[in-house]
């Protein structure tokens, strides 16, 4: 029977261009599955709603891999309090199978992987040139393996939907194995590679990369149970003999005019306007203010979504002397409170504040917020077209470096990790541990969402964040005494409630 197919085309539309060009609106179109997928124009569309979901991982990211780790807090405020209050539940180790970022992120790698199978599904019976069917084929292949990859980093071992689903009889699955996961990956990913481009200029245009297929094989081979280390070495390597390289200073990484440049393997693209492109992350990780105009150069009301994502002063603290990444990551509001009470009130911002030596001053309260995404001013509220960093030419090398360390290579790790350290403005390690790589990768990829990742792949979650939790509960009373209660169960996230309910073959995870 053929179905109506719905697509909401307020992603991307695939140009050979670069940046913001690579995002266009299109219009909401109904079309049935008889007269779509025949043309080139067809599949191209369909594929920018496969890429469209990568979207919605962002903002879960922030509060399911910063800050369920150790690197960012919340701002208490008691207006707040209730028992809907979902992202305190994720960063205290408190969610359950109902916790609204937790289920998000499942529905919206779910919706990527069936927009994904739908395209591949389809693809092998159009009448079109087999280079045109290898080009789609190569990124749709790619974007189900990153689907996957945060479905299995999170979630553990999940259903494997390889096939369009067309009636009730294939939509219920049960549990693939992890390791079975990591296989589909490896295997769609391998099955990628050949068909992807390499990249020979930049800025790039936003899509897919060879490059970028390496970089989550690596991870992938580097994250399954059984570790295969010199296969991720090989891809890693592999990257390094590309056109990627660091750019010269740190803080135009992240520039939202500097998109999509030589550092980048991979970034998930918005772009600031009326047409439903843009992000608004900026703005939840800005203190709790009635008027952000001093940041953002509008006056925009942030009581409500700001005040998540606040990097801890432990963290602030672990920063070498003279690291540059910390002033281009991290700045200090300095203000008043209205009322005075900090765990009722907004904060009046005053000024912005280098966070290496502040001073307080009397009278004064203080905050510090994550800045290195924030390129005001901004001409709509709540708008702007600051990309999301997935895959750095940074990341690689400090994969790369741990992925020795691994095998017992240090003396090889240890130019990979001078050679981030010294764009940061530092000096020279004379040797290198697991634990130098994992505090580099601390602080070069700060707020980009790999902390929670990077601490279980190297297995060091369990002891780093049962310190913290304990260090936490001692110095804010209002965490509840079931918090921070760290266990193998909770390295991985429920999957969602309803899920189980509407499948019965689908088992919920230990532990909730």
């Amino acid at each position: 029977m053929k179905k109506n197919i719905i697509f909401y085309l307020i992603g991307i539309v695939l140009l050979n261009s670069c940046s913001d060009e690579f995002l266009k609106i299109s219009p909401e179109t109904s079309i049935t599955s008889g007269i779509f997928y025949k043309t080139e124009s067809h599949f191209d569309l369909a594929l920018v709603a496969a890429y469209t979901p990568l979207r919605s991982i962002v903002y879960p990211g922030m509060y399911m891999d910063e800050m369920r780790a150790d690197n960012t807090f919340f701002r208490y405020y008691a207006p707040d309090r209730g028992p809907a209050n979902w992202v305190e539940d994720i960063i205290q180790w408190t969610d359950q199978s109902q916790t609204t970022a937790v289920n998000n992120r499942y529905y919206s790698d779910y919706t990527g992987i069936s927009r994904t199978n739908t395209i591949l599904s389809r693809l092998q019976t159009a009448d079109l040139s087999d280079q045109f069917k290898q080009k789609i084929s190569g990124e749709t292949l790619f974007l189900r393996a990153f689907y996957y990859f945060d479905l299995v980093t999170h979630y553990g071992g999940v259903p494997l939907y390889l096939e369009e689903v067309i009636d009730e009889k294939t939509s219920y699955k049960s549990r693939s194995s992890a390791d079975e996961v990591y296989n589909q990956i490896i295997t769609d990913l391998k099955s990628a590679i050949p068909n992807l481009p390499s990249v020979t200029s930049f800025p790039q245009s936003g899509r897919a990369t060879a490059g970028a297929a390496k970089m989550l094989l690596a991870k992938a081979y580097m994250s399954k149970t059984q570790r295969e280390y010199s296969l991720a070495e090989s891809e890693l390597r592999d990257i390094l003999k590309m056109n990627y390289d660091l750019l010269d200073n740190y803080a135009d990484v992240f520039s939202s005019v500097n998109k999509n440049h030589k550092e980048s393997i991979f970034e998930i693209q918005f772009r600031e306007g009326p047409d439903g492109q843009e992000s608004n992350f900026v703005y939840y990780m800005m203190p709790k203010t009635a008027n952000t105009a001093i940041i953002t150069g509008l006056a925009v009301n942030n009581v409500t979504p700001g005040g998540w994502n606040v990097p801890n002063q432990e963290f602030i603290d672990s920063y070498e002397e003279g690291d540059l990444r910390l002033p281009a990551s991290i700045k200090i509001i300095e203000g008043t409170l209205n009322g005075g009470d900090p765990y009722f009130d907004p904060v009046v911002i005053l000024a912005i504040k280098d966070v290496g030596k502040y001073v307080p001053e009397p009278d004064k309260v203080y905050y510090p917020y994550i800045s290195k995404f924030i390129h005001g001013p901004y001409s709509r509220p709540n708008n702007t077209g600051e990309n999301w960093p997935v895959f750095r030419f940074a990341d690689a090398l400090l994969l790369l470096a741990e992925n020795l360390v691994q095998q017992g290579k240090a003396s090889e790790a240890l130019p990979l990790v001078n050679r981030v350290r010294n764009r940061a403005g530092l000096s020279n390690l004379t040797e290198v541990t697991l634990d130098d790589v994992l505090n580099e990768r601390r602080h070069e990829l700060a707020f980009e969402n790999h902390r929670w990742t990077d601490l279980i792949r190297t297995g060091k979650v369990i002891g780093i964040m049962t310190e913290y939790g304990q260090k936490m509960k001692q110095k804010y009373d209002f965490l509840p005494e079931n918090s921070y209660n760290i266990t193998e169960n909770r390295l991985i996230y429920p999957i969602p409630y309803r899920e189980t309910q509407v499948n019965p073959d689908l088992q919920q995870n230990p532990g909730y």
